[in-house]
């Protein structure tokens, strides 16, 4: 049995700042693989971009990281949200 600290979750994540028209997608689609995370990244309408992913709290905490380090000064603000893992995933990619 997974212990809390190991338990697999969904974190949404949306980026507001200069996200859209920068490569923050494909950046955030290469980081992705360098953990070990399923999920996506999309263009929201309003400007923003949300990335979905599911992993491990703290492999997800390291990816966060990851993405504001490669696309340092173009985010601006980050809002986070939890929520139990669907498992629908088979892998992180861009989605349109």
């Amino acid at each position: 049995m997974a212990s809390a600290d190991t338990a697999v979750i969904r974190r949404t994540m949306y980026f507001s700042g200069l996200v859209q028209g920068v490569g923050f997608r494909w950046t955030v689609e290469h980081v992705s693989g360098k953990f070990r995370v399923t999920g996506h990244v999309r263009n929201l309408r309003d400007g923003r971009v949300e990335v979905m992913a599911e992993g491990e709290a703290d492999e997800l905490d390291r990816f966060r990281r990851s993405i504001e380090h490669a696309m340092h000064g173009h985010i601006d603000r980050v809002e986070i949200s939890d929520s139990p893992a669907t498992g629908e995933f088979p892998a992180f990619r861009i989605a349109f």
